[in-house]
């Protein structure tokens, strides 16, 4: 009786997971717990490849019943908490579980890795990273977190002769949970702020599980400018260290930073101008210096890096500048989904500012946010489902500026505009210090909404 290997999620992971074990002959039956429009269509596509989809199959140990006895693997997407009650009675009956990242692992890490981790700043450093070695005509796809899937680009590379010089990998606390193995040449910690809580119970757990990235790369890259980095520089494995701070005013040591004149610094070396990267914030920086000193490990020149790094124009939904209206420089910042992240958005562009925030709320200290609300907004609008919690904790704050409350995006943005005009603001955010997924799929389908909204205006 032939060997059957079970797919949960119908997701971007899972559906890449179906094809790349359908290519290699296995038999796969995906299972997915919803039956939307979009979920029918997935399944549709994957039945035309022979591959078996069940929709509205819940993870219950009785889904697998009519499989058990040929189940030979669970490959789970990254929403399935690794620890999960079903996998773990699967396990203890010798069902193997893995992640979709370790299945792609399997069948590319005979390949060079780049593998990206930290709270923020990682999708940044992932698509500058990507641009620079691919404007130095490296072959060098980026996916994981962003993007194709791992298993995705594992499939599109099995069929081509050539074979990518590296792969850049962004890698989330939810994947790395499931995927143990994964060993990059170059492995980078952006940084650790508390998030995703909700999933991993406390931030020791959560850190580990990127800790335990670095620990299994080559080269590791950290940032010192990060409070828990740094802290914790004496228990990491020895790697690179990187600072936005002139090192001659600090005792970081790190190997890459920037002057007090502007010049990235490469073991007392100038190398170029930071001035270079057209991004605002301090964090930028930081994923300059990052991108940087990874780039010099595969061996680009200074110049090679400094001449790519001028093109890079950043990426969709991370402080995205969408245009000016009434003196108000409006910014998509949708992918600041929790408060760090919403803070450094925040201080990145010129106050006086209206703030969008809003959405499914999610563990976290919002005490950083609100000290740089009270510094730089003069007025904020919330939405979605956290709309109310947001303004209890602004208002114990005792933020005296404009706060109003709505339910959709839609109306938030009439009223930030009206606010932003009567202030006479000089930027308007969305940077909603909150996930999405109260009324959008994704932060990528709220900021390009947000984009509509935005447009609709500036072509009155």
């Amino acid at each position: 009786m032939e060997s059957k290997i079970v797919i949960i999620g119908l997701g971007r992971s899972g559906i890449g997971a179906a094809k790349l074990l359908n290519s290699e002959g296995h038999q796969v039956i995906v299972f997915e717990s919803r039956e939307g429009p979009s979920y029918k269509a997935h399944a549709e596509k994957l039945k035309g490849q022979g591959i078996q989809v069940e929709l509205g199959t819940p993870l219950k140990l009785s889904s697998f019943q009519p499989w058990l006895n040929q189940l030979s693997s669970v490959v789970i997407s990254p929403a399935i908490p690794w620890n999960h009650p079903v996998l773990n009675e699967l396990r203890s009956q010798g069902v193997h579980i893995k992640g979709e990242i370790t299945l792609a692992w399997e069948h590319l890490k005979h390949l060079p890795w780049v593998g990206i981790t930290g709270t923020n700043g990682k999708t940044t450093v992932t698509h500058m990273l990507n641009h620079v070695l691919e404007q130095n005509q490296l072959v060098a796809p980026m996916g994981g977190n962003v993007g194709n899937s791992a298993a995705e680009i594992a499939l599109a590379y099995l069929k081509k002769k050539q074979k990518p010089d590296w792969l850049i990998m962004e890698l989330s606390s939810y994947q790395l949970e499931a995927s143990p193995e994964i060993s990059p040449n170059i492995g980078i910690w952006t940084n650790l702020t508390p998030d995703h809580l909700e999933r991993h119970g406390n931030l020791e757990v959560y850190s580990n599980i990127k800790r335990r990235l670095l620990e299994n790369s080559v080269v590791p890259i950290y940032n010192a400018d990060d409070r828990f980095l740094s802290k914790q520089k004496n228990s990491l494995k020895e790697g690179i260290w990187i600072s936005a701070k002139d090192q001659n005013n600090t005792n970081n040591s790190a190997e890459f930073w920037i002057n007090d004149k502007g010049m990235i610094i490469e073991k007392g070396k100038e190398l170029f101008h930071s001035s270079v990267l057209n991004m605002p914030g301090i964090h930028n920086l930081q994923n300059l210096l990052i991108v940087t000193a990874a780039a010099r490990q595969t061996g680009l020149s200074a110049s090679n890096i400094k001449k790519s790094i001028s093109t890079f124009t950043g990426v969709p939904h991370r402080l995205e500048k969408l245009g000016c209206l009434h003196g108000l420089n409006i910014f998509n910042d949708s992918k600041a989904t929790n408060f760090e992240s919403a803070k450094m958005g925040l201080i990145a562009v010129s106050p006086p500012t209206i703030i969008l925030a809003g959405g499914q709320p999610k563990e976290g200290d919002p005490s950083e946010w609100l000290k740089a609300i009270h510094k730089r907004a003069c007025g904020i609008v919330l939405f979605g489902s956290g709309a109310t919690h947001l303004k209890n904790l602004i208002e114990l704050s005792n933020f005296q500026g404009t706060i109003s409350c709505c339910k959709e995006l839609e109306k938030a943005v009439t009223i930030a505009i009206e606010i932003g005009k009567n202030k006479k603001a000089k930027s308007l955010i969305l940077s909603p210090a909150c996930a999405s997924f109260d009324q959008y799929k994704d932060y990528e389908e709220r900021g390009e909404h947000f984009q509509k909204l935005i447009s609709s205006f500036l072509s009155i």
